[in-house]
């Protein structure tokens, strides 16, 4: 018998006991299967190991899946931004955008378009600040500040 055998041996036929660190409970070591790490993994001990690597690939797997799913939508979102983003710069010299190009300021940030409602009649009769959107966008918190400040009548006129 090994030096390490005999000592795992002892310790199993002692009264010596170990403390859980998480759930602060003690046990005797000789409820224990206690082996030498140097060598082969007694059965029982390798069925366990198995069990878990073969947890692990399949939550590897799954996790490989969600990273896919993650970087297509990723792209999906970067197209549709992109895309917006183009939109947003342009729409307002499309045939079918039924107010006056005189009548339209784009700023791009925060709003896309300052709208001077008959400017180009020298009749401005409102102001309309316009977000233009694709798909499922919604607006950000600053756009929704200016929306609410607006709604608020927080609106004011300066001349400097």
């Amino acid at each position: 018998m090994s030096e390490i055998a005999k000592f795992i041996d002892d310790l199993q036929k002692s009264s010596v006991t170990a403390r859980c660190n998480h759930c602060n409970n003690s046990s005797p070591l000789s409820k224990y299967l206690l082996f030498d790490g140097t060598k082969d993994f007694p059965d029982p001990v390798q069925n366990i190991i198995d069990q878990y690597e073969t947890i692990l690939k399949e939550k590897h797997t799954d996790l490989d899946k969600q990273v896919i799913r993650s970087d297509e939508g990723a792209e999906k979102k970067a197209i549709e931004v992109g895309f917006g983003k183009i939109i947003e710069k342009i729409i307002h010299l499309h045939k079918d955008f039924n107010i006056p190009l005189e009548d339209c300021r784009f700023l791009a940030e925060p709003l896309d378009v300052i709208v001077f409602n008959g400017s180009s009649q020298n009749n401005v009769d409102h102001i309309t600040f316009m977000e233009i959107k694709t798909g499922a966008a919604r607006l950000n918190k600053h756009q929704r500040m200016i929306r609410d400040a607006v709604k608020d009548g927080s609106v004011l006129v300066e001349k400097l």
